[in-house]
This record gives structure tokens, C-alpha cells and sequence, in this order.
């Protein structure tokens, strides 16, 4: 069964058992929009207990909240009581709850777009927070008093922002002044639930409109105050017609395709942090220089990405970007090796991809980017870094003792073989026997 129709039947389920029986939040929102829901969330009047004894297979994740997980043909489903919510004093959840109705299920949620109801059984939708009304209109509206629900979890600040930029939707006046008013109690939230927020707000094709909410609400200086400090940062006019750094990195997010993967937008958003800490004006020249501000940056990046708590993985590949950025503007005078061993790196797409918004979002020429696209279609029939011809163990083999002595040898051959001065083994071991007949001792 597909997951609605098994979380139909977990509905209908409760139902015969005399329960009341919903679709709760998000699923509901996006049924009312005409999209697919990721997954189905099931409010009910059924306390945990009562749920456990409907069905086989659960597990408790969150019965202190009324939440169970239910588990039918693959699934696994959301199943939690109706309740309201006392205080919340860790700006994440409530010290308790106490199980209520759905009315009262309702107001406790966060905006009126994620508080209706569906009772897939019936064929009717249950609104009691005026969320279809927002949905009509295009607004994204706080539930109750907007300085309550972000007072209550605070990472609704960043969640606000996700949903009005992913549905461009206007943020309703309250909520928004309330969102402004206390963007800094973002500070509270663990640096886990921002990231994943924030990664959310970037990968979307709307990342734009969502990094300009970031801007405005005041979030964007809390969360990335690097990117903050790229207002005003003034560049050279020969080189940055746009603008100052800020100006040209919201340029580079406008460029990049819908689909762009994290890391490519992490590296837009840091490949310049190190450009206010770098600014020199030089007198002399009457010009504006940023020396070392590839090197700084990917330090920086290190800095926000470990903050933030991103994977060793995530942090190296966007710090590498950075620390590259300013290399392609070389790649045309690289040796064949050289060039080589630059493009056959893990991240060199996001880079090449990162090199050409840069480009179109300043001084437009492409030149270098042209140049790496034709390079990669005249390499493509074989790889950038082919098997080699010699290895450490053909050395021993010939009576080679090991050490590192190796590495220049061998590094010297793989050079000659992305050259095309030597293309096999055979050739190889003549090189070796004119350029070092003697094994080293």
C-alpha cells in the first residue's frame, strides 16, 4: 500500500475504535495546494496506550508528548494525541502536556498553514485556525500571538522564513514584526536544528527570496554575522561593476541553477568571507586588494561550518571551494599535468560551477570557464588520472628499498604520463633506467 492509503487505514482504524481520527499539519497543507506529501503525520483523541493496543508494530518516541510511531506495510507513521502545551522553558518543547481537543491541538501549532486538520475517512478538511483562508490569500500567519509561538520554540524564526520563501508567501505583519523583534533569541537553538533549518532555506530553488527574508528579519546577521560583514565591503569597479562583496554574493545565489546541491551554495555564500578582513586600499596604485583572501576565507569557512556543527566531509569540500576559488583564473597557463590533476578533485564541478556565477555576476567574462568545458570534453574518452604505469611495489620488485624517495620518482613518471611523453609501462622503466640506474640504497 502507498503511504496514504496506509495511513488512511491507521485513521479509519482509530475511528472504528471510537476515536477521533485526523491528518494533522504539513500533509494537510500540501493536499490543500495540490502537492505530494512527504510523509503523513495522524492526530487523535486516543491516549499512547490506547494506541499501542490498535496496532502491532510501534515504538514510543515521544509518549511523554503523546507520540507514537506506528509501523504498517513499510511505513511508518506519526501518530500523537491531541494536546495543549504548558510552558516552554528550553525555547524547543514543553516541560509538559496535557491532552486536550483538537481545537485546543490546534492552537498550540505554528502557523495557520500547518494547524488544519483532515479526516481522510469523512473526505473533509477541519480548519479552525483560518489557515485555507491564508492559504488563498498567500499569507503565512503566526497562530494566536506570534511573539508566544516564537517564544515557545524559537527555531519557528528560521522555520517562518522556510515556508513563506519555499510557497512565496507575505509574512503576515505580526508575525513579521515579531520575527524582527526577537531574531536574536535564535541564539538559544542548538547549532544542529539552525543548520538544518538553514541548509533547508538554501537547497530550495526559492533560496533567494529566502536569503533576502534572512536579511530583512534581522536572522541572517545572528546566524552568518560573515556574511553581515560583506555590506559595504566595497571592490574594485574595474573587476565588480555590481557592487560591494555582499551586493555581488546575492548575485552569485541568483545565478546558480534550482537544483544546486548544499555545497555549492555554502561556497557561493563564503567564497568572498574573507574579503573585509583582507581590504587594503593601496594609494599608490589607487586601487582596492583583497591579498590572501582565498586562504583567509577557507580558515573562515572551516570556522562557521564547524560552529554550525556540519560533517567533517561537508566542512573540507566547502572549505576547499573557497580556498580555490581564485585559482581558475590561472588555468590556462597550467602545464597538461598540472591542469589535470586540478580538474580530476572531488568538488571540481561546484568549483567550476562556483567560477562561472562568479564571473557572471561581476565582470562577465567566461573565458576561463569556456576553456575548462572544452578541456573536459577533450579529455573525456579516458581518465584525468589513468591507472599509473609504475608503483611502489614495481620498484621494490626491482630491488628498490622503500622510503621517500618514492614519491618524487613516481610523481615524476604520473607527470610525464598526463604529458603523453610516456604512455606505457615499458616506456616507463626505460625513463627509470636512464634517470636513476642505480636503486637508491
Amino acid at each position: 500500500m502507498d503511504p496514504k492509503s496506509t495511513a488512511t487505514d491507521i485513521a479509519r482504524r482509530l475511528q472504528e475504535a471510537g476515536h477521533t481520527a485526523y491528518f494533522a499539519g504539513g500533509c494537510v497543507r500540501d493536499e490543500l495546494l495540490g502537492l505530494h506529501p512527504h510523509d503523513y503525520d495522524i492526530a487523535t483523541s486516543a491516549k499512547p496506550v490506547e494506541v499501542q493496543k490498535l496496532f502491532p508494530h510501534t515504538q514510543a518516541v515521544g509518549a511523554h508528548f503523546g507520540v507514537i510511531l506506528v509501523m504498517e506495510h513499510a511505513h511508518a507513521f506519526e501518530v500523537a494525541t491531541f494536546r495543549s502545551d504548558h510552558e516552554y522553558l528550553d525555547g524547543r518543547r514543553p516541560e509538559m502536556v496535557t491532552f486536550s481537543t483538537p481545537e485546543e491541538d490546534a492552537t498550540r501549532r505554528d502557523f495557520t498553514i500547518n494547524g488544519m486538520f483532515h479526516d481522510p475517512v469523512a473526505e473533509k478538511f477541519i480548519d479552525f485556525v483560518g489557515g485555507q483562508a491564508d492559504l488563498q490569500s498567500r499569507t503565512l500567519r503566526a497562530i494566536g500571538d506570534p511573539v508566544a509561538r516564537f517564544r515557545e520554540d524559537k527555531l519557528r524564526l528560521l522555520r517562518a522564513i522556510r515556508f513563506a520563501a519555499r510557497f512565496d508567501y507575505d509574512i503576515e505583519p505580526r508575525t513579521w514584526d515579531a520575527i524582527r523583534a526577537h531574531a536574536a533569541d535564535l541564539h538559544a537553538v542548538s547549532a544542529e536544528r539552525i543548520r538544518e533549518e538553514l541548509v533547508k532555506i538554501l537547497v530550495h530553488p526559492s533560496r533567494l527570496r529566502g536569503f533576502d527574508l534572512l536579511d530583512k528579519g534581522g536572522l541572517l546577521k545572528e546566524v552568518l554575522p560573515e556574511i553581515e560583514a560583506l555590506k559595504g565591503c566595497e571592490q574594485p569597479p574595474q573587476f565588480h561593476p555590481e557592487g560591494d562583496v555582499f551586493v555581488h554574493t546575492r548575485a552569485m545565489l541568483a545565478l546558480l541553477p534550482p537544483e544546486a546541491p548544499a555545497a555549492l551554495v555554502l561556497a557561493v555564500l563564503f567564497h568572498d568571507i574573507g574579503k573585509p578582513p583582507t581590504f587594503r586600499y593601496h594609494a599608490d596604485e589607487d586601487r582596492i586588494r583583497f591579498s590572501g583572501h582565498d586562504r583567509v576565507g577557507a580558515a573562515m569557512t572551516e570556522k562557521v561550518m564547524e560552529r554550525l556543527r556540519f560533517s567533517r566531509h561537508d566542512t573540507d569540500r566547502v572549505a576547499e571551494a573557497v580556498r580555490q576559488h581564485m585559482v581558475f583564473k590561472d588555468v590556462q597557463n597550467m602545464r597538461t599535468a598540472k591542469l589535470k590533476r586540478f580538474m580530476a578533485r572531488g568538488g571540481f564541478a561546484e568549483e567550476l560551477e562556483l567560477h562561472r556565477v562568479d564571473c557572471q555576476s561581476s565582470h562577465g567574462a567566461l573565458d576561463n570557464y569556456d576553456f575548462l568545458k572544452a578541456k573536459a570534453e577533450e579529455f573525456a574518452n579516458e581518465p584525468l588520472i589513468p591507472p599509473p604505469l609504475l608503483t611502489g611495489r614495481d620498484l621494490i620488485a626491482l630491488g628498490w628499498k622503500p622510503g621517500p624517495h618514492f614519491g618524487p620518482i613516481l610523481e615524476t613518471i604520473q607527470t610525464a604520463q598526463l604529458e603523453g611523453t610516456l604512455t606505457t609501462s615499458e616506456e616507463a622503466l626505460v625513463w627509470l633506467n636512464q634517470n636513476h640506474p642505480q636503486p637508491p640504497a
